[in-house]
């Protein structure tokens, strides 16, 4: 039987998966891949529950990210990988730990694939009433599948140019807000702080508003690692992935912190525009530009193709990995023109089932698929700091070399952010709205770890 060790990044994935993605859309991915649909779609029922704390909230959940990222950097640049943390976690803890953190994360992509391509269609039959939603949705699955079984390169075409207009977008945004706030842009008065101060001040819902902003904008942030997956196929494997986490802090800083900053600056948090039309078109609509709903409805179109796409191309490369480390079925790992083709077709067609499943069984196996998935992205993260805490002594000791990004003040802030996370888990626990999802996505992780460990136990007695 094979090694239940991880192989090395040459012989696990260089020899079989292509090299084609360029440092442009690698450094293109890690700029656009923070601007998620999650950002546009999601922010607005937490500004409605937080008020101008979001701005807190989005704060101290992007402070641990922040953390995530660096751990996962650390260890990417360390073991560039397709299977990513995967194959960290499988490398630190054990054969079960990788099988779990690997396959738990593949079914989220996948149904965010389904979900995200929902999203997107209801915007397309918006402007084009009639046409039907599965059409769209069927079109897009196409698309991307075909985008993803050509060639790398494709996908990190599409996701450059997605990037780009998503990083555009957003920029203009924020220049349009933080001029109207100064009082410079014509046409507009400057609101000054007064919806920052007015009744009920920052915590307009006390305590348990900010809770409940702060679960939303943890989940915003998800879909941050497919960087480090990508890294793996790019000409530079070490210097992306470095070069990505090291300006992590600032994008997060500017386009989710910084633009909940500008929203509910120029907007009263209350206002039902911000929930009926999203907290972007209502910032737009305040200070006065001309079609802001429609050019919202694009940006938002683009950022939902996006992650479609890089949700089709993580979970692909997921899979491969898995099956590479003998963790599924050999036919996802089969290989052709670097591209793992049946892995695509796999992820693209249970994506696709998603979509079904939300017009047969909308409120029972879809609402209990997407439960499931609730928590799958907290899961992952502490699987990263394990893995991290436990990787970093042994790269000390055995291979220096590879620490080309470290861990800030390990291991203190490592612990710290498991604490982070674990508070989360706690708050999830307390809300009735996410306690669902946490008891769902325990019960998938718990199956998991279980098939996992007897998979472990059976190879090592062969």
């Amino acid at each position: 039987m094979p090694s239940t060790t991880p192989t090395s990044p040459a012989t696990q994935d260089g020899v079989t998966l292509s090299h084609g993605l360029k440092q442009r859309h690698l450094s293109m991915i890690a700029l656009g891949g923070v601007i998620g649909a999650g950002l546009f779609v999601g922010s607005g029922a937490g500004i409605a529950a937080a008020g101008p704390s979001i701005v807190l909230a989005y704060a101290l959940s992007g402070v641990l990210v922040m953390l995530v990222m660096r751990m996962l950097g650390e260890m990417s640049a360390a073991y560039p990988s397709s299977g990513s943390f995967s194959a960290h976690a499988e490398r630190a803890i054990g054969p079960w730990a990788g099988f779990t953190a690997g396959w738990s994360f593949w079914v989220l992509l996948c149904t965010a694939v389904g979900l995200e391509g929902i999203g997107a269609a209801k915007i397309v039959t918006g402007w084009l009433p009639g046409t039907p939603e599965w059409a769209w949705v069927a079109l897009f699955m196409v698309v991307f599948c075909a985008a993803n079984l050509a060639a790398v390169k494709n996908f990190g075409e599409f996701e450059f140019w997605f990037a780009a207009l998503k990083v555009g977008a957003i920029t203009l945004f924020l220049v349009l807000g933080v001029l109207a706030i100064a009082g410079v842009l014509p046409g507009t008065d400057s609101p000054g702080a007064s919806h920052l101060t007015g009744e009920g001040g920052l915590l307009p819902n006390g305590g348990e508003g900010l809770v409940v902003g702060l679960l939303a904008s943890v989940f915003a942030y998800g879909g941050l690692e497919t960087v480090t997956i990508a890294a793996a196929e790019s000409e530079n494997p070490v210097r992306g992935v470095a070069s990505a986490v090291r300006t992590a802090m600032w994008r997060i800083a500017v386009f989710y912190i910084g633009s909940m900053a500008v929203i509910v600056t120029l907007v009263p948090w209350d206002a039902q525009e911000v929930v009926e039309k999203g907290p972007y078109v209502a910032a737009l609509d305040e200070i006065g530009i001309p079609g802001a709903g429609q050019l919202m409805n694009v940006v938002v179109l683009v950022a939902l193709l996006s992650a479609m796409n890089a949700n089709v191309y993580g979970a692909s490369r997921i899979a491969y990995s898995l099956v590479e480390r003998g963790q599924g079925p050999k036919a996802l790992g089969r290989v052709s023109g670097g591209v793992p083709r049946v892995a695509v077709l796999a992820s693209s067609l249970f994506g696709f089932l998603c979509v079904l499943l939300s017009y047969w069984r909308p409120d029972d196996v879809f609402a209990w698929l997407l439960n499931m998935i609730g928590a799958v992205i907290l899961v992952v993260w502490i699987f990263i700091a394990v893995s991290q805490l436990r990787l970093r002594r042994r790269l000390e000791r055995e291979a220096p070399g590879r620490l080309t990004v470290r861990m800030w003040a390990f291991p203190w802030l490592t612990w710290v952010a498991l604490a982070g996370m674990a508070a989360v888990f706690v708050l999830m626990a307390r809300e009735p709205g996410t306690r669902v999802q946490l008891y769902s996505t325990g019960a998938m992780t718990l199956v998991l770890a279980a098939i996992g460990y007897a998979w472990q136990r059976a190879r090592a007695r062969d």
